[in-house]
């Protein structure tokens, strides 16, 4: 098969021809329909601290559809298409079996979707409705990660929310707070690239001030928020968002910071601000994901810019890089 393989550490990707992967037991293999490029795949290449080396092949946010099944799976059929999850799991602890399979002793995460076929395990996966396509199966993903955030934050009816980062996760987190209730939801970034995009999502406003983002936010809320998420993880974020939330409001962390950030502690106290992080999804919330684009919400496909074939991965890879239109590119392995 081809697939799009990791040079080493600021190095482009480069196609190369790699065998078939085989079902073992409990085991499946997947023809990639769909696979979305993240935010992360990016910062894989460039920072040592996501432990990803020269002959991985990234790629988590995939559908496609199963060609071959291994012994003792049970349930699924080759020719159906699936979405699968990046969680991996053992599939039968307790953490497992409640659905919160992050916190399984076996986590992992899931990658391979940069090829044409890929390797995964039933429990990752979730059967495709009919009326749905592949390119709908990978963005359930990166839907899940913003919906479990806006789970933790105790979102209520009529709440003023700011979300900074106007990404994938910060757009699907517009969505989804405005499907929770939130009065007033305002998208901040430092760029105007995805302001149709934002407003199509469900923010209810979009700005762009790199000289008073505090002032900002706080003119197109009416106040304070009561919710901030921070969606993109670079330091200093933390710090500006303690100064747009209200007294005994909470901040959510949802971007991958993997630089130290420092921020001061007192001014957090003094407003008694909850600091929320999350991470990843339970099985439910990717159900979910999936569940609110079958009852016939449109707006998460707005999240897609483009879609490439294999070939065409490592210069789109490295142009996304650098900030661009783009908001997600799906790769079609198989096209």
């Amino acid at each position: 098969m081809r697939a799009a393989v990791m040079q080493g550490l600021h190095k482009p990707l480069l196609i190369e021809t790699l065998p078939d992967p085989t079902p073992g037991e409990g085991e499946l293999v997947v023809k990639v329909g769909r696979c979305g490029i993240c935010g992360s795949d990016l910062h894989m290449t460039e920072d040592a601290s996501y432990g990803r080396s020269a002959g991985d092949v990234l790629g988590h946010e995939f559908a496609g559809e199963i060609v071959a099944i291994g012994k003792g799976v049970e349930g699924y059929r080759t020719g159906e298409l699936v979405s699968v999850s990046p969680l991996q799991s053992c599939g039968h602890c307790p953490a497992c079996l409640a659905g919160d399979i992050a916190w399984c002793a076996q986590f992992g995460l899931q990658m391979g979707g940069y090829a044409e076929y890929a390797l995964t395990k039933p429990n990752q996966c979730v059967k495709l409705p009919q009326a749905l396509s592949l390119a709908d199966g990978a963005i359930v993903e990166p839907l899940a990660v913003a919906r479990h955030g806006v789970g933790l934050s105790g979102i209520k009816a009529g709440d003023k929310v700011l979300v900074l980062g106007a990404g994938p996760i910060g757009l699907a987190v517009a969505f989804w707070a405005r499907r929770a209730g939130a009065a007033r939801v305002v998208l901040q970034d430092v760029a105007d690239y995805q302001r149709e995009r934002a407003l199509e999502m469900g923010a209810t406003d979009f700005v762009v001030d790199r000289e008073d983002p505090v002032g900002a936010s706080t003119r197109a809320l009416g106040g304070l928020a009561d919710i901030v998420f921070e969606c993109v993880g670079v330091p200093g974020l933390i710090a500006q968002a303690v100064g747009q939330v209200r007294a005994r409001g909470s901040i959510v962390l949802l971007g991958l910071c993997s630089q130290p950030d420092t921020f001061n502690s007192f001014a957090m106290l003094s407003k008694e601000i909850r600091l929320i992080t999350s991470a990843f999804f339970t099985r439910g919330e990717y159900e979910a994901s999936l569940d609110v684009l079958e009852r016939g919400a449109a707006e998460p496909r707005a999240l897609i810019t483009q879609t490439i074939n294999l070939a065409e991965t490592p210069d789109i890879f490295e142009s996304l890089k650098h900030r661009t239109h783009q908001c997600k590119v799906m790769i079609a392995p198989a096209g």
